[in-house]
Protein backbone atom coordinates (compact mmCIF):
# COMPACT_ATOMS: atom_id res chain seq x y z
CA UNK A 1 0.00 0.00 0.00
CA UNK A 2 1.21 3.78 -1.01
CA UNK A 3 1.81 6.50 1.51
CA UNK A 4 1.34 10.11 1.14
CA UNK A 5 2.71 11.96 3.73
CA UNK A 6 1.23 15.60 4.13
CA UNK A 7 3.08 19.15 5.59
CA UNK A 8 6.52 17.36 6.49
CA UNK A 9 8.52 19.89 8.00
CA UNK A 10 10.84 21.82 6.28
CA UNK A 11 13.78 23.98 6.75
CA UNK A 12 13.83 27.92 7.31
CA UNK A 13 13.12 29.52 4.22
CA UNK A 14 15.80 31.70 4.65
CA UNK A 15 18.85 29.22 5.15
CA UNK A 16 16.72 27.32 2.14
CA UNK A 17 17.66 30.39 0.19
CA UNK A 18 21.13 31.47 1.49
CA UNK A 19 22.59 27.93 1.09
CA UNK A 20 21.33 28.58 -2.77
CA UNK A 21 23.88 31.35 -2.90
CA UNK A 22 26.91 28.86 -2.77
CA UNK A 23 27.70 26.15 -5.78
CA UNK A 24 27.58 22.88 -4.98
CA UNK A 25 31.18 21.59 -4.77
CA UNK A 26 31.47 24.62 -1.76
CA UNK A 27 28.44 23.10 0.19
CA UNK A 28 29.49 19.63 -0.56
CA UNK A 29 32.99 20.60 0.78
CA UNK A 30 31.58 22.16 3.53
CA UNK A 31 29.70 19.28 5.31
CA UNK A 32 32.62 16.91 5.29
CA UNK A 33 32.86 15.97 1.56
CA UNK A 34 28.93 14.18 1.77
CA UNK A 35 25.65 14.59 0.31
CA UNK A 36 26.67 14.55 -3.06
CA UNK A 37 24.69 12.18 -5.63
CA UNK A 38 26.30 10.26 -8.42
CA UNK A 39 27.71 11.79 -11.26
CA UNK A 40 25.01 10.09 -13.44
CA UNK A 41 22.72 13.15 -12.30
CA UNK A 42 23.28 15.98 -14.94
CA UNK A 43 21.09 19.06 -15.93
CA UNK A 44 19.20 19.78 -18.82
CA UNK A 45 20.68 23.41 -18.88
CA UNK A 46 23.16 25.42 -18.34
CA UNK A 47 24.27 28.49 -15.88
CA UNK A 48 21.26 27.48 -13.43
CA UNK A 49 21.48 27.06 -9.65
CA UNK A 50 18.23 26.34 -7.51
CA UNK A 51 18.05 25.53 -3.81
CA UNK A 52 14.70 24.39 -2.26
CA UNK A 53 13.55 22.18 -0.11
CA UNK A 54 12.92 18.38 -0.76
CA UNK A 55 9.23 16.50 -1.73
CA UNK A 56 10.30 13.26 -1.75
CA UNK A 57 8.46 10.73 -4.15
CA UNK A 58 9.23 6.70 -5.36
CA UNK A 59 7.61 5.87 -8.67
CA UNK A 60 7.31 2.25 -10.32
CA UNK A 61 9.22 1.14 -13.31
CA UNK A 62 7.54 3.09 -16.50
CA UNK A 63 4.62 4.42 -14.63
CA UNK A 64 4.46 8.29 -13.49
CA UNK A 65 1.09 8.16 -11.69
CA UNK A 66 2.75 9.02 -8.43
CA UNK A 67 4.39 12.43 -10.00
CA UNK A 68 1.04 13.34 -10.37
CA UNK A 69 0.07 12.36 -7.04
CA UNK A 70 2.78 14.52 -5.55
CA UNK A 71 2.38 17.91 -7.47
CA UNK A 72 -0.66 18.15 -4.67
CA UNK A 73 1.76 18.48 -1.99
CA UNK A 74 4.58 20.29 -3.52
CA UNK A 75 4.44 24.36 -2.57
CA UNK A 76 6.49 27.35 -3.14
CA UNK A 77 10.39 27.17 -2.79
CA UNK A 78 10.23 23.02 -3.10
CA UNK A 79 12.43 21.01 -5.36
CA UNK A 80 10.60 17.25 -6.49
CA UNK A 81 13.10 14.50 -5.75
CA UNK A 82 11.75 11.20 -7.66
CA UNK A 83 13.52 7.51 -7.70
CA UNK A 84 11.98 4.98 -9.24
CA UNK A 85 11.88 1.37 -7.40
CA UNK A 86 13.56 -0.40 -10.30
CA UNK A 87 15.81 1.43 -12.73
CA UNK A 88 14.30 2.93 -15.67
CA UNK A 89 15.10 5.14 -18.39
CA UNK A 90 11.95 6.01 -19.68
CA UNK A 91 10.37 9.44 -20.03
CA UNK A 92 8.65 9.82 -16.92
CA UNK A 93 8.45 13.89 -17.13
CA UNK A 94 7.41 16.64 -19.40
CA UNK A 95 6.28 19.98 -19.95
CA UNK A 96 3.07 19.26 -18.74
CA UNK A 97 3.98 18.24 -15.44
CA UNK A 98 6.41 20.98 -15.58
CA UNK A 99 3.71 23.55 -15.62
CA UNK A 100 1.85 22.54 -13.34
CA UNK A 101 4.78 22.63 -10.50
CA UNK A 102 5.99 25.69 -11.73
CA UNK A 103 2.50 27.43 -11.25
CA UNK A 104 2.77 26.00 -7.77
CA UNK A 105 6.30 27.90 -6.97
CA UNK A 106 8.21 24.41 -7.49
CA UNK A 107 12.08 25.35 -8.08
CA UNK A 108 12.95 22.46 -10.31
CA UNK A 109 13.20 18.44 -10.57
CA UNK A 110 15.56 16.01 -9.37
CA UNK A 111 14.93 12.03 -10.82
CA UNK A 112 17.02 9.48 -11.32
CA UNK A 113 15.35 8.42 -14.75
CA UNK A 114 14.45 10.40 -18.24
CA UNK A 115 12.98 13.11 -19.15
CA UNK A 116 11.20 14.22 -21.88
CA UNK A 117 10.04 17.34 -23.81
CA UNK A 118 13.61 19.03 -23.14
CA UNK A 119 13.35 22.21 -25.45
CA UNK A 120 9.98 22.98 -24.24
CA UNK A 121 11.32 22.63 -20.15
CA UNK A 122 14.28 24.84 -21.87
CA UNK A 123 11.98 27.34 -23.18
CA UNK A 124 9.73 27.93 -19.94
CA UNK A 125 12.49 28.10 -17.64
CA UNK A 126 11.85 25.08 -15.26
CA UNK A 127 15.42 23.62 -14.25
CA UNK A 128 15.88 19.47 -14.54
CA UNK A 129 18.51 17.48 -13.24
CA UNK A 130 18.01 14.07 -14.57
CA UNK A 131 19.41 10.56 -15.09
CA UNK A 132 18.61 10.34 -19.00
CA UNK A 133 16.60 11.74 -22.03
CA UNK A 134 14.12 9.53 -23.37
CA UNK A 135 10.96 10.44 -25.54
CA UNK A 136 9.42 7.11 -24.29
CA UNK A 137 6.18 7.71 -22.21
CA UNK A 138 5.03 6.01 -18.92
CA UNK A 139 1.71 4.40 -18.56
CA UNK A 140 -0.47 5.22 -15.42
CA UNK A 141 -1.91 3.30 -12.71
CA UNK A 142 0.67 1.98 -10.16
CA UNK A 143 1.37 4.19 -7.11
CA UNK A 144 4.59 4.87 -5.00
CA UNK A 145 4.69 7.20 -1.94
CA UNK A 146 5.29 10.38 -1.44
CA UNK A 147 7.00 12.71 1.26
CA UNK A 148 9.05 9.28 2.92
CA UNK A 149 12.96 9.21 2.59
CA UNK A 150 14.12 7.76 -0.76
CA UNK A 151 17.56 6.27 -1.64
CA UNK A 152 18.05 8.09 -5.06
CA UNK A 153 21.80 8.19 -6.79
CA UNK A 154 23.71 6.98 -3.80
CA UNK A 155 22.12 8.85 -0.99
CA UNK A 156 19.17 9.18 1.05
CA UNK A 157 17.08 11.90 0.52
CA UNK A 158 14.29 13.10 3.27
CA UNK A 159 11.20 15.11 2.81
CA UNK A 160 12.36 18.43 4.08
CA UNK A 161 16.06 18.30 3.30
CA UNK A 162 17.67 21.17 1.22
CA UNK A 163 18.38 20.40 -2.22
CA UNK A 164 20.66 22.27 -3.84
CA UNK A 165 21.74 21.85 -7.96
CA UNK A 166 23.88 23.80 -10.39
CA UNK A 167 25.77 22.84 -13.59
CA UNK A 168 28.41 20.65 -10.85
CA UNK A 169 25.03 18.01 -10.12
CA UNK A 170 23.16 17.67 -7.18
CA UNK A 171 23.78 18.15 -3.50
CA UNK A 172 21.72 17.19 -0.17
CA UNK A 173 21.72 18.85 2.89
CA UNK A 174 20.05 17.05 5.96
CA UNK A 175 17.05 19.61 7.35
CA UNK A 176 18.23 19.73 10.81
CA UNK A 177 21.73 20.37 9.77
CA UNK A 178 20.77 23.48 7.39
CA UNK A 179 21.87 26.18 9.83
CA UNK A 180 25.60 24.73 10.28
CA UNK A 181 26.09 23.78 6.77
CA UNK A 182 25.26 27.36 5.70
CA UNK A 183 27.72 28.54 8.31
CA UNK A 184 30.88 26.30 7.33
CA UNK A 185 30.38 27.79 3.43
CA UNK A 186 30.11 30.72 4.13
CA UNK A 187 33.54 30.37 6.16
CA UNK A 188 34.55 28.50 3.10
CA UNK A 189 33.78 30.80 0.95
CA UNK A 190 35.32 33.36 2.69
CA UNK A 191 39.09 30.80 2.91
CA UNK A 192 38.26 30.38 -0.93
CA UNK A 193 38.14 34.36 -1.57
CA UNK A 194 41.67 34.87 0.28
CA UNK A 195 43.24 32.31 -1.38
CA UNK A 196 41.64 33.76 -4.92
CA UNK A 197 43.37 36.88 -3.92
CA UNK A 198 46.65 35.16 -3.37
CA UNK A 199 46.74 33.13 -6.12
CA UNK A 200 45.79 36.38 -8.56
CA UNK A 201 49.49 37.91 -6.99
CA UNK A 202 51.23 34.70 -8.37
CA UNK A 203 50.88 32.61 -5.77
CA UNK A 204 51.11 28.60 -6.31
CA UNK A 205 48.95 26.03 -5.07
CA UNK A 206 52.00 24.51 -3.14
CA UNK A 207 52.53 27.73 -1.13
CA UNK A 208 48.47 28.74 -1.02
CA UNK A 209 47.98 25.44 0.43
CA UNK A 210 51.26 24.99 2.40
CA UNK A 211 51.26 21.98 0.58
CA UNK A 212 55.41 21.54 0.59
CA UNK A 213 55.66 19.60 3.83
CA UNK A 214 53.52 17.05 2.30
CA UNK A 215 56.02 16.59 -0.92
CA UNK A 216 59.00 16.95 1.29
CA UNK A 217 57.19 13.85 3.23
CA UNK A 218 56.58 11.78 0.35
CA UNK A 219 60.54 12.24 -0.26
CA UNK A 220 59.93 14.12 -3.76
CA UNK A 221 63.15 14.62 -4.85
CA UNK A 222 64.18 17.93 -7.20
CA UNK A 223 66.75 17.51 -10.39
CA UNK A 224 67.65 19.30 -12.97
CA UNK A 225 67.14 18.33 -16.36
CA UNK A 226 70.82 18.42 -17.29
CA UNK A 227 71.30 15.95 -14.50
CA UNK A 228 67.84 13.75 -14.95
CA UNK A 229 69.28 13.13 -18.80
CA UNK A 230 72.71 11.65 -17.29
CA UNK A 231 70.90 9.21 -14.73
CA UNK A 232 68.10 7.91 -17.15
CA UNK A 233 70.52 7.91 -20.36
CA UNK A 234 68.27 10.62 -22.14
Amino acid sequence: MSIVVTHPPRAERAVVDALGEYGVATIHEAQGRTGLLGSHINPIQSGTRISGSAVTVTVAPGDNTTIGVAVEQCGEGDVLVVSPTAPCDMGYFGDLLATSLQARGVRGLVIEAGVRDVADLLAMGFPVWSKCISAEGTGKGVIGDVNVPISIAGRIVRPGDVIVADDDGVVVVPRLAAPEVLAAAKSREEKEARSRARYSAGEIALDVNDMRPLVEKAGTRYVDYADWAKENDA
